[in-house]
């Protein structure tokens, strides 16, 4: 089981080397990264954006661009559609967002013509490594999801078992967050977490042990659990942390970053293919990490 990014980057460089196609590719933050998992052996790019741009930032960083293939497209709509392009024609293995919005890089995804969509519910997925945890951290969903409903929550977790069970975990604890951990009518996420529980308790859902609602605080630490009487195999010790809708996700992936450093790597699952996406924000080490994941996910489910 994997523990650490530097785990996750030497086996994905130990699998065979992919080809990312990256949409809106001029920036010097994914340039980056993208040169680095070059460097580390783990895929070769198709840089899809101004042309101009790209060879501009790699002369400036002191790449060289005669390493990547580059498809000229200033419009970042057009570039994430080509980007897609590339990847459902089997051209590339991995899609990656540059500069463009989530929101038209996602439109780009699930594009009914040239798009990646299969028909399943897509999903952010995004793993941590934590100072002081001991192991690696998922949080899901982040950045496409707002508020599911109670399918698409078990969809969600389904979505995470697939990164999960790629990082060697073949049963991970999952924690259903909510604020409190007694179920309430008057708080839907409650309901939800318990039902999905209850779900994994008689084998509706697989692979996993599940327990919610709980708290962030009795969910990752061990000694909130049992100060407030909370036992089972999850407590204190969660894998995998499903937030009930997109804002909790949101700020806890902001605050793990921001308050805590945590190196962190983030894809989409449930496309035709791996799809790394992060904020345009993230550093280029996260870019690189996410890259290498995608990696590792794509070989483990050749």
């Amino acid at each position: 089981m994997f523990n650490s990014f530097a785990e996750i980057i030497a086996a994905a460089r130990a699998m065979n080397r992919v080809k990312i196609a990256v949409a809106a590719a001029a920036d010097v933050d994914v340039l980056t990264a993208v040169n680095a998992a070059r460097q580390n052996g783990i895929a070769e790019a198709i840089l899809v954006g101004d042309a101009g741009a790209i060879a501009k930032i790699c002369r400036e960083e002191g790449f060289d661009s005669q390493k990547f293939e580059i498809e000229h497209e200033p419009d970042v709509r057009k570039a994430a559609r080509r980007a897609a392009t590339l990847v459902r024609s089997g051209v590339a293995q991995v899609m990656m967002k540059g500069m463009v919005g989530t929101a038209d890089f996602m439109r780009a995804v699930l594009n009914k013509t040239d798009g990646l969509g299969t028909g399943a519910l897509l999903s952010h997925i995004v793993v941590f490594e934590p100072p002081g945890y001991q192991r690696l951290l998922t949080l899901t969903d982040a950045a496409i999801n707002i508020a599911p409903d109670l399918p698409q929550k078990v969809q969600i977790v389904e979505n995470a078992l697939q990164v999960t069970r790629a990082l060697g975990n073949p049963e991970p604890r999952i924690a259903m967050l909510a604020a409190v951990e007694t179920v309430s009518p008057a708080m839907k996420a409650t309901e939800d977490a318990a039902l999905i529980a209850k779900m994994a308790e008689r084998g509706q859902i697989r692979g996993c042990r599940i327990d919610g609602p709980l708290a962030l605080d009795n969910a990752v630490s061990v000694i909130a659990a049992k100060h407030k009487g909370i036992g089972g195999e999850v407590a204190g010790m969660a894998d995998i942390l499903v937030v009930p809708f997109i804002e909790v996700g949101n700020v806890l992936y902001k605050s793990l970053v921001y308050f805590a450093g945590a190196p962190l790597g983030g894809i989409v699952i449930g496309a035709a293919a791996p799809v790394v996406l992060t904020s345009r924000a993230d550093s280029p080490e996260n870019k690189m990490n996410s890259i290498a994941l995608a990696v590792v996910v794509s070989g483990a489910n050749q």
